[in-house]
């Protein structure tokens, strides 16, 4: 059976959720990444009467399914620091109250608990997100940070997120962390070390998005080889580096999106330097069959043509995998 294409919602929750249900489906997708913001879903309303069917009968008119949601912007908010004014501007009051930190973080996980409830209850099997970082802030090593406090940083994590994930044990849910800059893990190593804090345990896996690898010069492929079992989720989004003309840093310059001066930038899917047909090929052999979600990011393109092209992209990209060598007629036998 042909994977899922869906659309992930987070970048659209400006628009009412009804709204994005008749895009998507008018553009062909097959369901839905739902984010736990604007009006498309909110975890505290998890046992108001109706609340659940409601989003489920809104996807059923619009021949839609759900297999995922996301919560990004409250499991940011469960390990960071310090949390400021980006924080407050992408939470709401609730979460946000005084704007005591501890508190914050406090709420932001009990939140991410009622997203694996929510889940449950919407027949999802993952819920995508962040877990932001108390050691990001040190990612330049100046002022020198010692390795006790890069531990702190990972046992913060195991600290933090063990209590959440029993809740998704409890709910027959999966966390799905999208490797990441700010992030606990946001590359290669910091994975392997992230899996390693919470025992590798089973509830917590990874939501592959190869935008993030291009710029810091991962292969995205090999990432999917040697996380086979951990690949719960896969985003498509692309990126393009930047950097032949000398002047454009890696790090971006504190520049805003599609200003030519960065040294790389998010673009439409399949307009970038993600080798696609290499990661179709190897999620095919690692067996991956989850949704691919389509993540549309690209300041300098409307999202209303980007949309539609990038699902066309994705599935005249993504190939099925054969049930058969292709030599397999060779092999006749002896006449």
């Amino acid at each position: 059976m042909p994977r899922p294409i869906t659309l992930f919602t987070g970048q659209w929750a400006d628009l009412p959720f009804e709204e994005v249900c008749r895009l998507a489906s008018g553009w062909g997708f097959d369901g839905l990444e739902i984010a736990c913001w604007g009006d498309h879903l909110d975890p505290w309303s998890v046992d108001e009467p109706g609340y659940v069917e409601g989003k489920l009968e809104m996807l059923d008119q619009h021949g839609l399914k759900v297999f995922t949601i996301s919560n990004h912007l409250k499991g940011q908010c469960v390990c960071d620091d310090p949390i400021d004014q980006r924080h407050r501007d992408m939470v709401s009051a609730r979460i946000w109250g005084d704007g005591e930190p501890e508190g914050v973080r406090q709420r932001a996980g009990e939140e991410m608990k009622l997203t694996a409830r929510l889940a449950a209850k919407l027949g999802a099997t993952t819920v995508t997100g962040f877990t932001g970082s108390s050691i990001w802030k040190t990612v330049a090593m100046f002022p020198p940070a010692s390795e006790e406090m890069i531990q702190a940083g990972y046992d913060d994590f195991a600290t933090r997120w063990n209590p959440i994930l029993d809740v998704f044990d409890e709910e027959g849910v999966r966390f799905a962390h999208e490797v990441h800059p700010s992030e606990i893990a946001y590359d290669y190593w910091t994975t392997v070390r992230t899996l390693e804090a919470i025992g590798h345990r089973e509830a917590f896996g990874l939501n592959w998005d190869p935008s993030h690898m291009i710029w810091q010069q991962l292969d995205p492929p090999t990432f999917l080889l040697d996380f086979a079992d951990r690949i719960y989720h896969v985003h498509c989004k692309d990126s393009k580096v930047a950097l032949a003309n000398g002047r454009n840093g890696r790090l971006a310059s504190h520049l805003p999106w599609s200003d030519p001066r960065r040294g790389w930038d998010f673009i439409s899917v399949g307009r970038g330097d993600v080798p696609w047909d290499r990661c179709f090929r190897t999620l095919n052999h690692i067996g991956y069959d989850g949704p691919l979600s389509v993540e549309w990011e690209d300041a300098g393109m409307d999202r209303l043509v980007g949309a539609p092209e990038a699902l066309a992209f994705v599935r005249a990209t993504a190939v099925d995998p054969s049930d058969a060598a292709f030599d397999a007629a060779y092999n006749t036998g002896a006449e």
